[in-house]
Parts: structure tokens; C-alpha cells; sequence
């Protein structure tokens, strides 16, 4: 296995995530100007296997009481490693401040964050208003 660096202070190029979320069937419709605006106001953490992004991560916040976990994805041929785990810490100790931390996954991936403390809340559901 190759050696994967995490960093959130090197500039992630919007290119290396479109073709991330190309290689793991992800939003087709994202243009490389919205990848590069999101990028640049939002925190996130790459995952990084020489000069190749294999992962990528962000966060969506107000900065104080509220924070988003959003776009968790591991290339395919670099899954079951542990790279999801190791940038849903990074970003976790980031947001230790903040009270209230939520996202959305598929339900096969709840193993995963409940290793780092997410839990479900029944009652709750999520409502969607989207284009897609």
C-alpha cells in the first residue's frame, strides 16, 4: 500500500476533485468553477497518495454552534484502508468547538461514523429541496 498524506493547508486544485468524484460516480454536474468556489470558502482535508488526490472531505459551517460533513469519498481502488477514518478525525478535531456536527450517508456507511461517535436519530428525517 502506498503511503497516504492527509493535508487541509495544501490548496486542493478543483481539477484532482472532479476527477475524484468522477471516479466514484459523484455528481456529474458540478462545474470546475463551482468545485473551485466551494473550495475556497469551505474547509476541507485531501487524502494523498504521491500527487494523486485519493480522498476528500469537507465541512459546511457557521463557524461557531453548527457544522455540515459533506463529499466523504475514497477513489475506489484505495477503499478499506482506513482513509475515510483517518480524514473524518482530522476534521472532527478541527471542529471540537463546535456543539452540533451532522451529515447524511448511505445506510452502509453508518458503521463508519458511529466509530466516531455520530449516532442516529430516529425521529428525526431529512427533508430534500433539490435540483438533482
Amino acid at each position: 500500500m502506498v503511503s497516504i498524506a492527509l493535508h487541509e493547508e495544501q490548496p486542493i486544485p478543483a481539477q484532482a476533485v472532479r476527477q475524484l468524484y468522477d471516479a466514484v460516480g459523484w455528481w456529474p454536474e458540478r462545474t470546475l468553477a463551482e468545485i473551485t468556489d466551494v473550495l475556497n470558502r469551505e474547509q476541507a482535508v485531501g487524502a494523498w497518495a504521491a500527487e494523486e488526490l485519493v480522498g476528500f472531505a469537507r465541512v459546511v459551517s457557521d463557524g461557531h454552534w453548527h457544522a455540515y460533513i459533506e463529499d466523504v469519498m475514497v477513489h475506489p481502488d484505495y477503499r478499506r484502508h482506513g482513509i475515510a477514518d483517518r480524514m473524518l478525525q482530522r476534521l472532527l478535531e478541527t471542529l471540537s468547538h463546535t456543539d452540533t456536527i451532522s451529515l447524511f450517508c448511505h445506510s452502509s456507511l453508518i458503521p463508519l461514523y458511529e466509530r466516531h461517535g455520530f449516532a442516529l436519530f430516529e425521529k428525526q428525517k431529512i427533508l430534500h429541496y433539490a435540483k438533482y
